[in-house]
């Protein structure tokens, strides 16, 4: 890496008192909704999300339905034979400063609906669901910053205790670089995790990676960055997603063994979701 934290300074922390490669504080949970199929609750710093998950449901009726109306916001991926995967995203008036309420046809929430259906469509075995639908519906509390990527780790948490097979888990991770596109700065350092002021003045990108390999599975980059500067944030956003991945498999594990405590599931029973390793 291109810094070396021993030598790391109280002049080049960031605003927040972090390094560049520190993680803001994580906190996440499962089956947070009992009456739901599957429930998750990610935090990131001060950006909060809330993800239910219904299905998979063979109601066609309902399937109709909601498959218009997703098509209409972009949020929907399919694939032939496969369950559909519908994805709706709802952002609280409170989860900002201006407290600004965006409708549901809004463009941004169509573009974070697109990627998370896309993105999750990769790594779910939907074939195994036939004429069928998966349903998604993310709350956003409060953002403050890498909001798509709490979105994947959310998602992918929900999955999770709904049960729904999937190769391994899909984490994200955002990168930046403390300098901008037009300081044309060569030496310029990537950092980790950014907060919301981070990602309005430098350029960043988010990556998705599969379990605990660097193979990336979603990269978005909406910023103009030096092109020099991209392999340092890509390994920066990597070495997140590897943390990340590590704290939501001890929460998957830590609700396992709740659950094998209380009687819900008896030790060594076969769970419905298979991870393949």
């Amino acid at each position: 890496m291109p810094l070396d934290t021993s030598t790391y300074n109280l002049a080049l922390l960031r605003i927040d008192g972090r390094r560049w490669n520190e993680l803001r504080q994580l906190r996440a949970q499962i089956r947070t909704q009992a009456a739901a199929d599957g429930s998750a609750y990610f935090e990131l710093g001060n950006t909060k999300v809330m993800c239910v998950v219904t299905g998979p449901s063979e109601d066609s009726k309902r399937r109709g339905q909601a498959a218009s109306s997703a098509s209409a916001a972009g949020g929907s991926a399919s694939g032939g034979n496969a369950a559909d995967i519908l994805v709706s995203v709802v952002v609280g008036g409170f989860s900002t400063v201006d407290r600004k309420k965006r409708a549901r046809s809004d463009k941004r929430i169509v573009e974070l609906q697109f990627t998370l259906a896309k993105s999750l469509a990769a790594v779910l075995h939907t074939h195994l669901f036939p004429r069928s639908t998966i349903s998604l519906s993310l709350h956003i509390l409060s953002q403050d910053g890498s909001l798509l990527a709490c979105l994947i780790n959310a998602a992918t948490l929900a999955l999770i205790d709904a049960g729904v097979p999937m190769t391994d888990y899909l984490v994200a991770c955002t990168a930046g670089s403390t300098s901008s596109y037009a300081a044309a700065d060569e030496s310029a350092d990537p950092l980790m995790d950014l907060n919301n002021q981070e990602e309005q003045e430098l350029p960043y990108l988010t990556i998705g990676t599969l379990g605990s390999t660097d193979k990336v599975a979603v990269l978005v980059c909406e910023s103009r960055v030096q092109v020099s500067r991209l392999e340092g944030m890509m390994v920066t956003a990597a070495d997140g997603c590897k943390n990340i991945r590590e704290y939501l498999d001890s929460v998957v594990r830590e609700k396992g063994r709740r659950m094998i405590e209380e009687g819900a599931i008896e030790k060594g029973a076969s769970m419905a979701m298979d991870i393949d390793v």
